[in-house]
């Protein structure tokens, strides 16, 4: 059999080619590239010439700044705090400290050593060494002999990721014998104890060794040897002074390390994490203008400080505040809140609160709240509760009555003189809404001096284009809500009022608008209002109807080098956030009742500010309840009282507030009302008008 090949067609008789290059092609490509290479090595050359002759100075500059390291120096102090009359409120002292600061790069066995070393030369609390701290500090000094105490299982668990580092680092603290904790000398206990300071907190974090009782010696020992102690160092740090004790100790506030809810926002301002900062209050509210600047400095020849910039105080501020008003106000509340307690029916009274402003400015001139806790003794004890005239809201009873006038005014509800008929008034299915008592034919100045209640009632049903009759269904518009509330807010009721402070509360408010509630809201028995919320209402009531923003700043100074004012860098000015919408003269019939009520024989305020001083002002008395078995359900009726005002009626120079939530236990064997709010407010006028004639 004979096998056919398979023939390619396509390759038969193919021509044969050959490849030739000329030197014609050989000299232009050798020319192309020699050229590439002249072109490239004048573009070094010329590079060369600007980088090492021309821009020289330039990339010297650039290294120099490149090598050069910047760091901060300690703490500068933060500025002083004073109170109107120049008095240094709040101050700071020089601390001592011993620090330790951690570095990546010294390891565990180098900071045992420093601890060894360190520790005889340190007076510390030795006896607070745990019995914690000695199983670390032993694990630290024997790792490779801990290590052997894992079992291989253990070993096998953790490759598995069933178990992680920190188990086995607790396997090794529970395997430390007693015997070998028994064993540790003193010198051990020693070294154990500062080995947990130097290691205690954030790796971050300065590590405070000691800053209570420095003594020289050792302040000196860390500071001519801190080359051969690395890590250890020593620096001045700054504590605050307060030259009044406790008094308004609260509201000046609090410093300390930068909170961790706030990390990033402090990092954004160029602090570092172990910068002392305001924390609450004041203090933190200023902050800006308190804070110290500290000291710059560049390292030299790697290891040479180099003084960049000096460390500086902080500005000084000036309060509004009279401090030693401050002091008899607390002085007062003290002793008036702890006669309260041996009267009858104040098993639930606790607190009362006052506040003295210049209706004027805004300027807040003494605040106060104190509480009443048991002393252990089986008798009481008062303690700082300021900070509530901003978060503590009550029901302020009839205090609210001007600017429910106001709104009657303004609709055309009532007008200025109009009498009404007092008496007990019935909507069907609630109870009788009644005056303390039947106070008869009135017109609106006695309204307001004899705090009528009925009068606001039929004021607001006209406001409300309610048709009265006596147990029948009462129909509103339930707009009558808005009407009165947007009034309120001119005033500060029910709205911020804008206090220089972190924290402010805006009471409470319902969405409940049942015919009832409004009659409640008119007389002050429905929402809730902070002390300060009512401070700024009869602030606006007394300056003619502008509603000021409350403050504690007045000015800020830069700091000195002595006990001395700087130059004033800011002044708070008065700052108007409103002006009450209505006519003056509607404001002045208000003003005229007020006037009434505590210069009237018959006037409820009478005695709460002396007649001396020509005072105007309102009372307030409200139902309230209380939580007695602390199952946060209010189950026991209380009265709470209020009083609002302000003189020289004829020209105001201050106003006055005073709140004593749950004063009086409705007892229904025994009908004695305290009268503390009075006895406050007349105490704390004299107390200003002593110092103010």
């Amino acid at each position: 059999m004979k096998i056919k090949q398979k023939v390619n067609n396509k390759n038969i008789n193919r021509p044969s080619r050959n490849y030739t290059v000329n030197s014609l092609t050989y000299r232009k490509r050798f020319l192309f590239l020699g050229s590439v290479l002249i072109i490239l090595f004048l573009v070094i050359t010329f590079r060369l010439y600007q980088v090492m002759l021309r821009e020289q100075a330039k990339y010297e500059e650039e290294l120099t700044t490149l090598a050069t390291k910047t760091v901060e120096g300690p703490s500068s102090p933060r500025g002083r705090i004073l109170d109107r009359n120049g008095k240094v409120i709040v101050d700071n002292k020089a601390v001592k400290t011993i620090y330790y600061n951690k570095d990546s790069d010294r390891g565990t066995k180098e900071e045992i050593e420093l601890a060894y070393k360190v520790s005889e030369h340190l007076s510390l609390d030795y006896d607070k060494v745990t019995d914690r701290n000695k199983r670390e500090f032993f694990v630290a000094k024997n790792s490779d002999k801990m290590n052997d105490r894992i079992t291989d299982e253990e070993w096998e668990k953790y490759e598995q990721r069933k178990i992680d580092s920190n188990d086995i680092y607790e396997f090794k603290i529970e395997r430390v014998t007693d015997d070998e904790l028994n064993a540790f000398s003193e010198a051990d206990n020693k070294a154990s104890y500062l080995y947990y300071l130097m290691n205690k907190g954030y790796s971050y974090d300065d590590k405070v060794i000691k800053n209570n009782d420095v003594t020289d010696e050792e302040y000196a020992y860390i500071a001519e040897n801190n080359e051969d102690l690395p890590g250890f160092n020593t620096k001045l740090d700054w504590e605050r002074v307060y030259n009044y004790g406790d008094t308004f100790r609260t509201i000046l506030g609090n410093i300390g390390t930068v909170p961790s809810e706030e990390k990033s926002e402090y990092l954004k301002k160029g602090y570092a994490l172990n910068d002392i900062v305001g924390t609450s209050y004041i203090e933190k509210q200023y902050e800006e203008y308190l804070r110290g600047k500290k000291a710059i400095y560049k390292t030299v020849n790697s290891h040479e400080l180099e003084l960049v910039s000096e460390g500086k105080r902080g500005n000084d501020i000036v309060l509004t505040i009279d401090i030693e008003l401050q002091q008899e106000l607390e002085t007062i509340l003290n002793e008036e809140i702890l006669a309260t307690k041996g009267q009858p029916n104040t098993d639930y009274y606790k607190k009362s609160y006052a506040v003295i402003q210049d209706p004027n400015t805004g300027e807040i001139l003494a605040m106060a709240g104190r509480q009443v806790v048991s002393d252990g003794n089986g008798g009481y004890k008062t303690i700082d509760c300021t900070t509530g005239i901003m978060t503590d809201p009550m029901t302020s009873g009839s205090v609210v009555k001007g600017a429910s006038m106001l709104v009657g005014y303004n609709t055309g509800a009532i007008t200025p003189g109009e009498y009404q008929v007092d008496e007990c008034i019935k909507i069907a299915g609630t109870p009788q809404k009644c005056s303390w008592r039947t106070l008869g034919r009135i017109n609106d100045i006695d309204a307001l001096a004899l705090s009528s209640n009925v009068y606001q009632f039929k004021t607001a049903m006209k406001v409300a284009g309610a048709t009265y009759q006596y147990n029948k269904p009462l129909v509103i518009n339930e707009e009558a809500f808005d009407i009165y509330r947007n009034t309120f807010k001119e005033f500060g009721l029910g709205v911020e009022t804008g206090i220089d402070l972190p924290v402010e509360s805006l009471g409470y408010t319902s969405n409940n608008k049942a015919p009832g509630l409004l009659l409640d809201f008119v007389m002050g028995q429905y929402d809730t209002y902070t002390p300060i919320q009512l401070s700024q209402y009869i602030s606006t009531i007394a300056n003619g109807g502008s509603r000021l923003q409350p403050h504690l700043l007045k000015e800020v100074h830069e700091a000195t080098d002595d006990e001395s004012l700087g130059k004033t860098i800011y002044t708070f000015e008065t700052n108007v956030l409103n002006t009450v919408n209505t006519k003056a003269e509607y404001l002045n019939r208000v003003k005229e009742g007020f006037y009434a009520v505590m210069n009237k024989s018959y006037g409820l305020g009478v005695g709460y500010i002396d007649d001396s001083h020509d005072p105007s002002g309102k009372t307030g008395t409200s139902q309230s309840a209380t939580d007695t078995n602390g199952d946060h359900i209010n189950d026991t009726d209380t009265i709470s009282t209020a009083f609002i005002g302000y003189a020289p009626s004829s020209s105001p120079k201050m106003s006055i507030t005073v709140t004593s939530p749950d004063s009086t236990w409705e007892n229904p064997r025994n009908s004695y009302s305290t009268l503390v709010t009075k006895r406050i407010s007349k105490r704390a006028s004299d107390a200003y008008f002593a110092r103010y004639p």
